[in-house]
């Protein structure tokens, strides 16, 4: 698991951002297996939530983001700063997820943000990221 701070923000509050190491991405395509298309074309029609494409676009974001944190943790990053997704489809077939942001080193400078980074460093990993998975070949 990678220990990594990550916000939306062009900075994070009590952090100096000490270094730059540019923009970093996580990218993944996928298709529905031909039964869940089915059943989620079948329940499209009465309206409401699609169970079967929330569970696939979620784990969508998770790999993407997880592709991304690795290409900033082998660049040296400790943070990435103005992170987003993007999404599209291709051929109408595929779903396309990007996360994208910039790969940063920061560092503490107030006291709250000390205790918070101490207890990330700790715990091994940062809260938000517990479902996260990475696979990158």
């Amino acid at each position: 698991m990678i220990t990594m701070l990550v916000v939306t923000t062009n900075d994070i509050p009590g952090y100096e951002i000490r270094s730059v190491y540019g923009e970093v991405f996580g990218l993944t395509v996928r298709s529905l297996r031909l039964g869940a298309g089915f059943t989620a074309s079948f329940r499209s029609l009465g309206g409401g939530e699609v169970p079967e494409m929330t569970k696939l676009v979620a784990q969508s974001r998770n790999e993407a983001m997880g592709r991304m944190l690795h290409e900033a943790h082998q660049r040296g990053a400790n943070a990435v700063v103005a992170m987003r997704f993007d999404n599209g489809e291709i051929m109408q077939q595929w779903t396309e997820v990007c996360a994208y942001g910039t790969a940063v080193w920061v560092v503490p400078v107030t006291d709250d943000a000390k205790k918070q980074y101490d207890y990330l460093v700790k715990a091994g990993q940062m809260p938000h990221q517990q479902h996260y998975r990475t696979f990158v070949q």
